[in-house]
């Protein structure tokens, strides 16, 4: 089944939503490249603000700063995509049943911004991230 788009749009940008694709993947990876680091070049003091462990917190930050290097290059974005959508999940989770925080939370500690990252990494699982991804580009 085939939706067909009745209304008329406003610019027709449809031909530039491979761009469009690529900069919001390289923003989410500098996000998570961000995170990332900051788990790995302070395990201990992240384990402590995130309350798991310094195992753990190495874990998480070596698998964001993978997620964030697969976004950026384009190569296998949809294991990274998965990867960073399980990430966001558990982080939801902790602010909604751990520490209960609200939707908005306290100084925007809340779990929109999570819920966000989740969604946008749900686009990059459905689209592959578009057709800007290494593979694509001409090597010669």
């Amino acid at each position: 089944m085939t939706l067909q788009r009745k209304e008329p749009q406003l610019l027709p940008l449809a031909a530039y939503s491979d761009w469009a694709l690529l900069l919001l993947r390289l923003l989410v990876a500098a996000i998570f490249a961000a995170s990332g680091w900051a788990d790995l070049a302070r395990p201990a003091d992240r384990s402590q603000s995130i309350g798991a462990s310094k195992a753990f917190t190495i874990f998480l930050g070596a698998a964001e700063f993978a997620g964030a290097l697969s976004l950026a290059s384009g190569f296998l974005i949809q294991f990274a995509a998965i990867g960073l959508i399980l990430i966001m999940l558990g982080a939801i989770g902790k602010k909604v049943f751990t520490w209960k925080t609200g939707f908005w939370g306290k100084g925007s500690q809340g779990w929109h911004y999570d819920l966000l990252l989740l969604l946008i990494n749900l686009v990059f699982l459905t689209t592959n991230g578009g057709k800007y991804v290494v593979g694509s580009l001409p090597l010669h």
